[in-house]
């Protein structure tokens, strides 16, 4: 994990969300990046964060709380149009951003919109989920809108690690 996640080393000054205040999800945050694994390939970052409070229902306790939404498209630099990148890096991205609430993994959505579960080329979404102390949780079963596949915490493999030391 990065040793500084407050600064993202980028081409500009971007700076990862605080998902640890209390204001964060009024707006979604933005950050675009050069592919550090592709040619003239940039990613757009989209988080947002947005509470939620499901209902009891059999055998699934009552949950109140935030989703983190991370969507990273991959396009080209010079037109905008649609470019396919490996998913390790836009993985990287998410759990970078994840970490700052010390989460060791969030859950990966695919290439899908996390809202609806329709299929989104170029793109791919990522979710975590905060208890109202901002604590990691296990995803509440009532908020399911499409498949969600636990994105495995860093455990020595080889992965893209994002340069947070500018």
């Amino acid at each position: 994990m990065p040793a500084d996640p407050s600064s993202v080393h980028t081409d500009s000054d971007q700076a990862l969300p605080h998902l640890a205040t209390d204001d964060v999800w009024a707006d979604s945050h933005i950050i675009t990046a050069a592919a550090r694994t592709g040619t003239n390939i940039e990613l757009q970052i989209h988080t947002s964060i947005a509470p939620f409070d499901a209902a009891a229902e059999a055998w699934f306790p009552a949950a109140t709380g935030f989703t983190v939404t991370v969507i990273v498209h991959t396009v080209d630099a010079q037109t905008g149009e649609p470019r396919y990148l490996p998913p390790a890096e836009p993985a990287e991205w998410a759990r970078t951003i994840f970490s700052i609430v010390e989460a060791a993994h969030g859950y990966f959505l695919g290439a899908v919109d996390p809202a609806t579960g329709v299929h989104r080329g170029s793109q791919l979404a990522y979710r975590l989920y905060l208890d109202t102390n901002r604590r990691a949780i296990p995803v509440p079963h009532q908020v399911v809108t499409c498949p969600h596949y636990l994105l495995p915490a860093l455990d020595g493999r080889a992965e893209v690690t994002i340069d947070t030391n500018p």
